[in-house]
């Protein structure tokens, strides 16, 4: 090992916190090739969602420096909590991504045949990969110990919401009275909200 690197560089909550963002991100890009045909795309509509998504991500991810505000640091215990839950978003994630198999897309599209999948993470939210998504983001923002990694988080949020609504226009097309059916029985983003 170099100088630079600590040997037990492993034995750090940040460092687990980026190698499970990178772990997931190579596995999520690897699988994107399972999916079915288009059957009609959103295109531009989608654009000012993808833009506030991905400057939330940039503040969620920015180095610190004086420019963002008041630092802060928490102890072990509280970093290896938030490191289990970057984890557990992503597993959430993960597990609405495998169960919706190859009716996802990374853009709001209709995928041919497309019907309403309502059981496993889609029982419990209709939108579970941007609910994972949501909370590991917002877990490394407090890790990250500036402000404008909490701005990063809530602009992370409002991303989602912003292509949830989205995909929510889209698919009421096209699925009618049975996707209004499944919204009044489940919340959008967040597991037992009220109704």
């Amino acid at each position: 090992m170099s100088a630079d690197w600590p040997s037990d560089w492993y034995a750090s909550p940040s460092a687990w916190i980026s190698i499970i963002w990178v772990m997931w991100l190579l596995s999520w890009l690897a699988a994107s090739v399972w999916t079915r045909r288009n059957a009609a795309r959103a295109g531009a509509r989608e654009w000012p969602s993808l833009i506030v998504t991905a400057i939330g991500f940039y503040f969620v991810l920015a180095p610190r420096t004086p420019l963002f505000g008041p630092e802060w640091d928490f102890g072990a215990p509280l970093m290896w909590a938030m490191a289990a839950l970057v984890l557990a978003g992503g597993v959430f994630a993960w597990w609405a991504r495998i169960h919706l198999g190859a009716y996802w897309s990374g853009t709001v599209t209709r995928k041919e045949g497309h019907r309403i999948i309502d059981t496993g993470p889609y029982a419990l939210v209709r939108h579970p990969i941007y609910t994972g998504l949501i909370l590991a983001g917002a877990a490394t923002a407090f890790t990250r110990g500036h402000f404008a990694s909490l701005v990063g988080a809530v602009l992370l949020a409002l991303g989602f919401w912003l292509k949830a609504r989205l995909e929510e226009k889209f698919l009421s097309v096209d699925l009618g009275e049975e996707y209004a059916a499944y919204r009044k029985r489940v919340p959008m983003l967040v597991p037992f909200a009220p109704r």
